[in-house]
């Protein structure tokens, strides 16, 4: 009996290692998979904290990843399911069990990248979150998908620009020209709509490279680039931040994305306007990348597009901000700007990368001169004059405070909050397509009216590749 009593004690304690080390094993709760052309995302969500290693591959390009403390789930497995066929970086998923407590992760990929994988602490919604980041080991060039989007757009321009180099006139007679036709195209469209709106004066025009003649058969220079409006649009939050969510669940991320696609295509009608999107996708992006994105290609104007949300459902209205280079305008306003400067923690930011971006956002704010906020306020007004015809303003005069999305110092910045997306009378305006070219049709002017009265200085820019 006592031999028998021995014999189970030994077998007890022979399994204990394994019972624990089950014990111990952390539950994968989601597997979410963001793909975009600047970056693709891979997260995983645990109950508790995940490490990993990881090492690439060549020949073919792989990515491969040992995730610690795991043993194949249900959850686990939906990854192999989760990557699109149009993905720019991952061509399939492997999962396999390593170890008894070790996931390998093999990532077979479509071209060279340069991961980031980091973990992140629980934050609304979420419990504790394993990233992997998945860039391009040579970065995009923003410069150069604008002059390609040129290109496309030259033959279907090429008539008009022909007739018009047949005029004789002066290089500074040829850039105003340029620009208040720019100008008065985008104007008449919206007019057409929307109802008058004041043509802008040929003597307010600043001298600015002339855009050269073009035919069906001609190579576009940084010339033609140079003479264009770049406009940077921001739809905020994105991938693994919805930003607020309404009674109904309409998620901020989403009715702002779309409005700004529709803000896109009405500017891009005007063939001297390019259009740069800080995400076209439901994709996130860090604070610090969209106003670098826009610096990058040396944008005449940056608008950020947004819907928030309050504690009260009673709140209701649009709003316009631009940067505070002191305290903010009202309490309201630095809630407000603290609660989008939070964003970076929803979505997700590689700690080591914030520092140093943390460090570059404080600089910029040092460098934003009282210039640039001047013509901010000057952008800002005119557009807050515009949705003020479509909606309810929350706010009658422009805002200021402390946006980090608004810090680059040398552009135009407005933050524009289209409703309260809280409120269940302006959420359905919001999912309303209707209400929504409205509204884009009053930020389209207010942008219009903007350059009638401020056309933008010559620019150089220059692709890094």
């Amino acid at each position: 009996m006592k031999r028998r009593d021995g014999l189970g004690l030994l077998a007890l304690l022979l399994q204990a290692p394994h019972t624990l080390a089950a014990g111990s094993l952390i539950n994968i709760v989601a597997v979410r998979v963001w793909p975009a052309f600047d970056y693709t995302r891979v997260t995983l969500e645990s109950d508790k904290r995940l490490a990993a290693k990881h090492f690439l591959v060549e020949t073919p390009d792989r990515l491969v990843i040992d995730v610690e403390g795991l043993e194949l789930n249900p959850n686990l497995r939906e990854l192999l399911g989760k990557v699109r066929a149009d993905d720019p970086f991952i061509a399939g998923v492997r999962v396999g069990q390593n170890t008894p407590t070790v996931v390998r992760i093999v990532l077979d990929l479509k071209q060279p990248v340069a991961p980031q994988i980091f973990s992140l602490a629980p934050v609304s919604p979420y419990q504790h979150r394993l990233v992997f980041d998945l860039y391009p080991k040579v970065e995009n060039d923003p410069v150069a998908a604008l002059v390609r989007a040129r290109e496309k757009s030259l033959p279907a321009a090429a008539p008009a620009a022909a007739s018009a180099a047949s005029q004789p006139s002066t290089p500074a007679d040829q850039a105003a020209q340029a620009m208040n036709d720019a100008l008065g195209e985008l104007i008449g469209k919206i007019e057409r709509q929307q109802g008058p709106v004041p043509s802008p004066s040929p003597s307010a025009a600043r001298p600015s490279p002339p855009a050269p003649a073009a035919s069906a058969d001609t190579t576009p220079s940084l010339e033609s680039l140079n003479s264009l409006i770049v406009i940077a649009l921001d739809p905020g939050h994105g991938g693994e931040d919805p930003g607020a969510i309404g009674p109904s669940g309409l998620r901020e991320k989403d009715v702002v994305l779309a409005v700004a696609r529709k803000l896109r295509d009405k500017l891009s009608t005007n063939a001297n306007i390019r259009v740069l999107m800080t995400r076209d996708d439901d994709f996130f992006v860090p604070l610090h990348e969209r106003v670098r994105k826009a610096r990058r290609v040396q944008a005449d104007l940056f608008v950020s597009i947004h819907a928030d949300a309050f504690v009260t459902p009673q709140a209701r209205g649009a709003s316009v901000f631009v940067l505070s280079d002191g305290a903010a305008t009202s309490a309201a306003a630095r809630w407000l700007a603290d609660k989008e400067n939070a964003a970076d923690l929803v979505g997700g930011v590689n700690v080591g990368i914030k520092d140093k971006d943390a460090a570059v956002l404080r600089a910029l704010l040092d460098m934003s001169t009282t210039a640039q906020i001047k013509d901010s306020l000057k952008l800002g007004s005119e557009v807050l004059g515009q949705i003020g015809r479509v909606g309810r303003l929350h706010k009658s005069r422009v805002e200021q405070a402390g946006f980090a999305v608004l810090k680059a110092p040398d552009i135009p910045s407005i933050l524009v909050e289209t409703a309260f997306i809280s409120n269940p009378d302006e959420e359905d305006r919001l999912r309303d397509p209707a209400y929504q070219d409205r509204l884009v049709n009053a930020l389209a002017t207010g942008i219009a009216r903007y350059f009638a009265k401020n056309p933008p200085l010559p620019r150089r820019r220059t692709p890094t590749a």
